[in-house]
């Protein structure tokens, strides 16, 4: 999901939402907690602006609403705890906003465990080699069909990585303290400066909690992507629980939560100002919590319009 991106929503009818081979492109250099547990998942409608931009949790059990619940009787077990289908209907449409024709990955890894944990540091590089390979691959390739007069999307790069210890969250942060800092490292040049196709991505210490709005990571939501002004962002909380694992190993469901927002990103950067749908939201959230393998790697199925279903 956007400041929002597996990955969207919970009561997502109660409101709109307004191969090349891995490498390490730049070496990582860290700049100069013990973890509360997660809170019991609640269930809670997202206020209107948050639908554009998180990944929504995964759900064993699904609640949809009763005239869904409805529809859909007659097309099997909606609550049998396997991937669902489409919403019906389901269709983007451009609203003339920007959207990143060849995206740049930056990776910041935000946090002490990060820098001196040994499992930290090889996830990191696992995450970095992920992002360089997959902006390379076929999963950036079916974008291709959301793109616009003077604006075509196309293949992207992974541009460097930076780990920061800080002023790290060591239980929690808001996406307002998020931005930023993001702002503040730009300035003072800890990260390279935002170009047109810059997608920064935040990964934060396991069991630091988000709050985006008035939703929590971990309760309502697993990462999302947002912007300020030009600057664009996604922000990855460390998947601590069983919402937003989704049966997975943490590093797959990381993947697939990336592939998610980045998707969401590069065709609406600008929540709801590019590809977007009123009803179903951004590409990734029509399809969330369905995966595919693409270079090895677990990402998430993507909505296209010209095949009118999940790929």
């Amino acid at each position: 999901m956007n400041a929002k991106s597996p990955t969207r929503r919970a009561n997502k009818s109660a409101a709109s939402k307004t191969a090349r081979t891995p490498r390490r492109v730049a070496k990582r250099s860290v700049v100069s907690s013990k973890v509360a547990k997660p809170a019991a998942r609640v269930t809670r409608a997202f206020a209107p602006e948050e639908f554009v931009r998180v990944v929504p949790l995964h759900y064993p059990k699904p609640t949809i609403p009763l005239a869904e619940l409805q529809r859909r009787a007659e097309e099997g077990d909606v609550f049998d705890g396997g991937p669902q289908i489409a919403p019906a209907g389901a269709k983007l449409t451009y609203r003339n906003g920007p959207l990143l024709t060849a995206v740049e990955i930056y990776t910041i890894f935000w946090g002490q465990k990060w820098a001196t944990s040994a499992s930290g540091k090889a996830m990191a590089t696992k995450l970095d080699d992920f992002f360089g390979t997959i902006v390379q691959s076929s999963l950036l390739d079916q974008l291709a069909e959301y793109s616009v007069t003077g604006k075509k999307i196309g293949r992207g790069k992974y541009t460097g990585t930076k780990t920061i210890t800080a002023n790290a969250p060591t239980s929690s942060v808001t996406d307002t303290q998020i931005r930023a800092q993001i702002k503040k490292w730009i300035t003072a040049g800890t990260i390279p400066k935002n170009g047109k196709n810059t997608l920064y991505f935040v990964f934060l210490d396991p069991n630091v909690v988000v709050t985006m709005g008035g939703s929590k990571s971990c309760q309502s939501f697993c990462g999302y992507h947002n912007n300020a002004g030009s600057i664009y962002y996604a922000v990855m909380p460390y998947p601590s629980c069983a919402g937003c694992l989704g049966g997975m190993a943490a590093f797959d469901a990381l993947t697939g939560t990336s592939s998610h927002e980045m998707c969401e990103a590069i065709t609406d950067p600008i929540p709801g100002s590019g590809w977007y749908d009123d009803k179903n939201g951004e590409i990734g959230d029509i399809c969330a919590w369905n995966f595919k393998k693409v270079a090895g790697y677990t990402v998430q199925l993507e909505w296209s319009n010209a095949q009118n279903k999940c790929v």
